[in-house]
């Protein structure tokens, strides 16, 4: 898929949104992508998922024994990559704070896994998976998510395949430019706080 078209699949389902968002990453945008609004047509959300695992090389692909994502906005992106793949596919979780699986997810030591997110922005959340993942006895061998909003700057200690790279700027609170400033931030995302 073209960079056109992916962001077409966002406007289509309403999910590409313009205003003054605080991202879960603690920054502002005045471009929110809703990952879950594209990802609500499931055969949106196959053909999304078949695009990313093909920007996966096919012999790092071949390894991947298990996918795993975070808690709330990677389940659904993450479970299609798992369908495309032909893997199994489960979640992280932040029940206290800090990603875990639970619900009887557990894997094998060593089993190599392939972490997914919808968005990475400062790779935070990503970073934390991929702990959460290592501490459960996988070894994550690559990452992969719909949109890169860093535009490749980010580093996740591992590759990552992004469907898309956006650079779709942000600020620090302090940083704000006037018409951000003017106002008031709305925090669609799904960490409690920043």
């Amino acid at each position: 898929m073209l960079e056109d078209e992916i962001l077409s699949e966002f406007r289509a389902s309403q999910a590409l949104l313009e205003g003054h968002f605080l991202l879960s990453s603690g920054r502002h945008s005045a471009h929110y992508l809703q990952c879950a609004r594209v990802l609500m047509d499931p055969m949106r959300a196959s053909r999304l998922a078949a695009a990313t695992a093909a920007k996966i090389p096919r012999d790092l692909r071949h390894q991947i024994q298990k996918v795993v994502s975070p808690a709330m906005g990677g389940v659904i992106i993450g479970h299609e990559m798992g369908r495309a793949l032909g893997v199994e596919a489960m979640f992280v979780e932040r029940p206290t704070g800090t990603f875990e699986l639970r619900r009887g997810f557990a894997l094998n030591p060593g089993e190599k896994v392939l972490m997914v997110e919808d968005v990475v922005t400062t790779g935070l959340s990503s970073r934390e998976a991929i702990k959460a993942i290592e501490q459960a006895g996988g070894e994550v061998i690559a990452a992969a998510a719909l949109v890169d909003r860093s535009a490749g700057a980010v580093d996740l200690g591992v590759p990552f395949f992004p469907l898309v790279a956006l650079n779709f700027p942000t600020y620090a609170p302090d940083e704000l430019p006037p018409e951000l400033a003017a106002t008031e931030a709305v925090k669609p995302g799904s960490r409690a706080k920043p």
